[in-house]
């Protein structure tokens, strides 16, 4: 075994004396230990704090992350919180770059696990959520019904997601804070009928009294994984028809032969 003074120069008696990051490991592997095993705690809290998220996937093939946009102020954060563990914080600090939950819900027989990102409305942190709405299968655009000017920018956020998301990308409309009704600047009719004319789903919430935030988020999920079954079947049908575009007389038997290949599951 290798002298710890012979490898730094340094005078290392027994396991003391030597300020050799080298002579430490060596003298005290346990504390070695322990600062290898700090060093790679921090690099994966780094990487999952700056990464791009990770698509989750509908059956194995098609992404699921949601993202909410919108002004700050406008109560995407509680939303978030209120579905995903039903809670609401009167505090709400300002979203700073992007933060994330998850949950799973039952459409029909089956369980649809989503990832949603909520997004700074700052516009100092518009160069960094913008990255977020790639690969987004969904998107709730929120904006907060007694302040008007919230309303106002609706159209710039739907240019700035369509910009950067994919054109299928399903979105609703939120006016968030139907608890306030009394302080109401944007009629429900209004939004409804901008939401109608631009193909947007609709729904006013209050994340403080949890009024049909369940319902929203529900609603898009479905009609999310309503058109991933959809572009399945169209899949599955093209490649049906691939399969079988041989020569007539062999049509039905390659038919019956490739039939279970052609099956979606």
């Amino acid at each position: 075994m290798l002298n710890p003074a012979q490898v730094c120069g340094h005078h290392c008696p027994g396991n003391k004396g030597c300020p050799c990051t080298l002579c430490q490991c060596r003298c005290h592997p346990a504390k070695a230990t322990s600062l290898w095993l700090a060093w790679l705690r921090l690099v994966g809290f780094l990487g999952a704090a700056f990464s791009p998220p990770q698509q989750l996937q509908w059956d194995s093939c098609f992404p699921s992350t949601v993202v909410l946009i919108g002004e700050s102020g406008v109560g995407k954060t509680n939303l978030l919180s209120r579905f995903t563990r039903n809670e609401f914080n009167h505090d709400s600090r300002t979203t700073i770059g992007v933060e994330f939950s998850t949950r799973s819900i039952l459409v029909g027989d089956s369980v649809v696990k989503a990832q949603i990102w909520d997004t700074a409305g700052l516009e100092r942190y518009r160069a960094i959520t913008s990255a977020y709405y790639r690969g987004a299968v969904g998107a709730l655009v929120v904006f907060d019904i007694t302040k008007h000017q919230t309303y106002d920018v609706v159209e710039r956020w739907l240019k700035e997601l369509y910009d950067h998301a994919e054109p299928s990308i399903v979105v609703m409309l939120v006016g968030n804070k139907t608890d306030l009704a009394q302080a109401r600047e944007v009629p429900m009719e209004e939004a409804k009928m901008f939401a109608d004319n631009n193909g947007l789903l609709f729904v006013e919430t209050s994340a403080l009294d949890s009024t049909n935030v369940e319902q929203a988020f529900e609603t898009i999920l479905t009609e999310i994984f309503r058109k991933v079954q959809q572009q399945k079947q169209r899949s599955s049908q093209t490649n049906t028809v691939a399969l079988g575009s041989g020569s007539p007389g062999s049509t039905a038997a390659a038919q019956e032969e490739k039939r279970p290949c052609c099956v979606a599951i």
